[in-house]
């Protein structure tokens, strides 16, 4: 892994950490640019770290969101249009020269946010595993609505009680297991073991309750028409989160999408095959650079 410079911001308040990898290139190669990334719901910076090894010659911008990982908690609401406010601050202060922006999962929905409001943050886009749909309409509502219920018990319970709800191994590990589709065993032994060690690292019962409601109330397709610079979707063909017709319809808003879908690999693409994501974010930006 290559080394990370860790830095600390006072935002709002609070402070937050950001790591900032430096680009890797051979002797008399420039650097490709920046890529600021935003990882998904429950995650930390660590979830995004096989994609920044595969994007090497790119300077990459990763912070944990308030709340997760090494991330304190804001006393207002965690929110999607307040991570996209501290995204945009993070990029304006480390990398103002229009970056790509790139999202996971909840953070394609944060990442789309930014990049909306702000025209001129970002110079393109990615989109790993958009959120093409919303959570509470079609198949997925029911779970939705149950997933909703253990957060909020978790939430109304005592202190101890309800942190220990969350991190709940058995829980834990069937969220992964809902997740993870490959066939290969070491590798799904060692996203069960990622999810172990990083599901759990949130500020508190509140932020976990008030991101997941952020991540359920909305899709990319509240932003797709503001979106007006080039931007890739990555979508999986075994995404029980949002299907490949869902993500068809979502690059139809966007003035200037590009849909590639990866095989045989579910809602994980940053896990599960992370050099082929590269691979098509490389070619993505090779072929809409300025």
């Amino acid at each position: 892994m290559r080394d990370a410079t860790v830095r600390t911001l006072r935002w709002e308040g609070t402070l937050q950490r950001i790591w900032d990898y430096p680009a890797v290139t051979a002797p008399g190669e420039a650097p490709r640019g920046t890529i600021v990334m935003v990882h998904g719901f429950r995650g930390d910076h660590h979830g995004l770290l096989r994609l920044v090894e595969e994007l090497p010659r790119h300077r990459v911008i990763l912070p944990d969101l308030p709340g997760f990982g090494q991330g304190q908690a804001l006393a207002g609401t965690h929110d999607v249009a307040t991570y996209a406010h501290f995204i945009s601050d993070c990029t304006r202060l480390l990398a103002p020269d229009a970056p790509v922006l790139l999202g996971h999962s909840f953070g394609s929905i944060v990442a789309a946010e930014a990049a909306a409001g702000s025209p001129g943050l970002a110079g393109r886009v990615v989109l790993v595993n958009p959120i093409s749909a919303p959570a509470l309409e079609g198949p997925s509502r029911t779970a939705s609505r149950l997933a909703e219920g253990y957060y909020v018990a978790a939430d109304r319970l005592p202190e101890a009680a309800g942190r220990a709800l969350l991190a709940n191994p058995v829980i834990v590990r069937g969220m992964s297991i809902f997740m993870a589709k490959t066939k290969d065993r070491t590798l799904r032994r060692w996203i069960h073991g990622q999810h172990d060690a990083y599901f759990s690292s949130f500020a508190g019962r509140r932020v976990v309750l008030e991101a997941f409601r952020a991540s359920i109330s909305g899709t990319v397709r509240d932003r797709a028409a503001d979106l007006r610079m080039p931007v890739l979707l990555i979508a999986a063909d075994r995404d029980d989160i949002g299907s490949v017709a869902s993500q068809r319809d979502l690059a139809g808003l966007i003035p200037h999408a590009r849909l590639e879908v990866i095989a045989d690999v579910g809602h994980l693409v940053h896990y599960e095959k992370p050099r082929e994501a590269a691979l098509i974010i490389e070619e993505f930006l090779e072929d809409t650079a300025p």
